[in-house]
């Protein structure tokens, strides 16, 4: 299979015979960090349970699973609309470690947040800079707040340029980070062969970055990989974005990581429908030190963020890939 079959495979429209599967598959098409696709699905009569898959763990940059399930939100936020326009009402709960969607008949709704599904990337670009109306800000701030879950929505300069202070800083202690780096490193795909291989992790494509073989890429990757290089780019990106999107949630455990990541698909569905960009920015979160101080600058109480997005009108990029269905779908609980 070539990078393009393979992109037309993981991003194909939802057919109404896939039933089931094609929910699954519009699932994980949702974000997740590092592209590690950190689930499991089980399918029952009358529910899907999404689990984290822990062989996918990222213990450098993800100690306590945080990202996990941010991700397994982020896809239980696709499985909803997936199934609303196919015919399925789901109702959400946290069980046992686990997302359970509990399924029922209803009629078919197909939303704007379900069609912006196969388009929404995550755009690691520099954007157009222009600004958003208010009217867009206010979609997205509805798209973005849930149950127990805020966002605060960046649009100052001299408040965005503080923002970026963090994540230049949280950048600058993890690339300095031997354990952090390796782990970065074991996700990187560093050409289509390797993306296909894989059908996850980072495509240097999907960034901007050109495709090379591993033998060339590897040893020049500290050549061009670079602390100051990637601040720079950081600073640029972030100054090129309309804003930033701070996702908070009430309290700092699983079941409210969950929800952030259901804010925070909905948002990136809802700005994709507005024609707009996003991508994460979350140093400040990656770092517990930063994590604290980034809640005190946002006078967050004993709150802290969660995750830091930027959006904005930018370029369509190379498409990651999706593991198959087959992968993810776990036998019988």
């Amino acid at each position: 299979m070539t990078y393009a079959e393979a992109v037309r495979t993981t991003w194909a429209p939802l057919r109404p015979d896939e039933g089931v599967h094609g929910i699954v598959r519009y699932a994980t098409l949702a974000a997740n960090s590092h592209n590690t696709q950190p689930w499991r699905f089980t399918l029952g009569p009358e529910s899907i349970v999404i689990a984290p898959d822990v062989s996918r763990r990222c213990p450098a940059v993800d100690p306590d699973d945080h990202h996990i399930y941010v991700s397994l939100g982020c896809a239980a936020e696709n499985l909803v609309h997936a199934a609303a326009a196919l015919g399925l009402r789901t109702t959400l709960r946290f069980d046992a470690g686990a997302v359970v969607a509990d399924i029922e008949r209803a009629p078919a709704q197909v939303s704007a947040l379900f069609a912006a599904i196969p388009n929404r990337q995550s755009t690691r670009a520099a954007y157009d800079g222009r600004p958003v109306s208010n009217d867009l800000l206010r979609s997205l701030e509805q798209a973005g707040s849930g149950e127990g879950v805020t966002v605060l929505l960046v649009t100052d300069r001299q408040q965005m340029q503080r923002l970026t202070d963090y994540v230049v800083e949280g950048n600058t202690l993890q690339m300095r980070d031997p354990k952090f780096m390796e782990e970065l490193k074991a996700w990187m795909r560093f050409n289509e062969s390797e993306a296909v291989a894989t059908m996850d992790g980072l495509f240097s494509r999907t960034s901007g970055n050109p495709a090379l073989p591993r033998w060339l890429a590897r040893p020049l990757l500290p050549f061009v990989f670079t602390e100051r290089g990637e601040n720079d780019k950081y600073r640029a990106c972030i100054e090129s974005s309309a804003g930033l999107a701070v996702f908070v949630a009430d309290r700092d455990d699983k079941p409210h990581w969950v929800e952030v990541g259901r804010a925070c698909q909905r948002f990136a569905l809802q700005a994709t429908a507005l024609g707009l960009k996003n991508a994460f920015v979350n140093q400040p979160i990656e770092i517990p030190d930063l994590r604290r101080q980034l809640a005190t600058y946002l006078s967050l109480g004993r709150r802290l963020p969660d995750l830091v997005m930027r959006f904005g009108a930018g370029p369509e990029l190379p498409r990651s890939l999706r593991r198959p269905v087959a992968a993810v779908i776990a036998q019988g609980r």
